[in-house]
């Protein structure tokens, strides 16, 4: 599969601040791939060199091997979708949808013609006459990638679209998004620090902090494989606890868990000694013999499943989750729990 982004060691400064630095990736051509991060990671403003909004200090980027450093933004094969739509308040939808199409010269046949088929594809075609005043959000978020997608740009930048809307919205755009990827054939760059939408849309996902990227992988290798502490507890709920790292070898690490049980899994560094242990709290079940010893503090209702917060015997918080079934029992405070950590549970980290 050809690469449609690649950068390589970019650098952006402002002054003596950094928000870049020497972030390298390649993003293969008809992918959905995901920068993801807290906000102040870099993310944006790495959409924004794509896109041609602010210069690169140094390094450089490529567009489907073309150095793009000197193009103009209207010049790149690339098109953006905001978050705040910026769709022109007096035109109509169907003339929104155009406007890419009439700025690039296209005549008024063919232009209204294929406006008409992107509004078909994102099911607004009853909506064409319109003002976007008259639709909803959701709507008039469609409406902003209908008219991306209209002049069949190579790669489309997408800054946090979803995050203006409702959950349920949010949710169904999810779908539909990932669909019109899959559609179109078009390279998708998605900027989100919404980790579920990351998790069920992207091919792959950076993973990025401080303005660097921390992991590279597909949604299972971020959750299930983290490389670091960052990862782990930024990507879904986690519990982290320090521990005692007897051997590593081959890429499996001997600990010793609080309580004195050992245990042996998957780790990201190459050294014994005193390191972060990260335990997602799905796999972990209540069972006669355990790995850990807890005591219940609280319960918390969520609705699909149970947040059971306990202590460990040194004292440390851990969490774990039940499904809300009718077969479930559901411990109450102050009981003792013993605590059974499935295949994978656990993972040591390099930080």
């Amino acid at each position: 599969m050809s690469t449609a982004v690649d950068i390589r060691d970019a650098v952006k400064s402002y002054g003596p601040v950094t928000a870049l630095h020497g972030v390298s990736l390649a993003i293969a051509d008809n992918e959905f791939f995901t920068l993801l991060g807290p906000s102040g990671c870099g993310k944006t403003t790495l959409l924004r060199l794509i896109a041609g909004f602010e210069t690169i200090t140094s390094g450089e980027i490529r567009l489907f091997g073309q150095d793009i450093a000197g193009l103009e933004p209207n010049k790149r094969p690339v098109n953006t979708v905001f978050q705040a739509y910026a769709l022109f308040p007096h035109m109509s939808v169907i003339d929104n949808v155009a406007f890419g199409l009439k700025m690039q010269g296209v005549d008024l046949s063919t232009r209204r013609a294929r406006a008409g088929r992107m509004l078909e594809m994102v099911h607004l075609s009853q909506f064409a006459d319109r003002l976007p005043a008259q639709l909803s959000g959701g709507q008039q978020q469609r409406v902003a990638l209908a008219r991306a997608l209209a002049p069949a740009p190579k790669v489309l930048l997408l800054d946090e679209p979803l995050s203006a809307l409702d959950l349920k919205l949010r949710q169904a755009m999810r779908v539909e998004l990932k669909q019109l990827q899959e559609d179109t054939g078009i390279t998708f760059i998605f900027v989100t620090h919404d980790q579920e939408e990351a998790l069920t849309m992207s091919d792959r996902i950076a993973v990025m902090s401080n303005g660097r990227v921390q992991q590279i992988g597909t949604a299972r290798d971020i959750y299930e494989a983290p490389v670091n502490r960052f990862v782990a507890d930024f990507i879904g709920e986690t519990n982290i606890l320090q521990v005692d790292v007897e051997s590593v070898s081959e890429g499996r690490a001997t600990v010793t868990l609080p309580g004195g049980h050992r245990l042996t899994c998957p780790s990201a560094t190459a050294t014994p000694g005193r390191h972060a242990l990260s335990i997602r709290p799905e796999r972990v079940t209540i069972a006669p013999t355990g790995d850990l010893q807890a005591t219940v503090e609280r319960v918390v209702y969520l609705g699909t499943d149970l947040q059971v917060l306990t202590r460990l015997a040194d004292n440390s918080p851990f969490t774990i989750r039940l499904q809300n079934a009718a077969r479930t029992a559901i411990p109450a405070p102050g009981a003792s729990l013993k605590l059974h950590l499935e295949e994978g549970a656990a993972r040591l980290l390099a930080d």
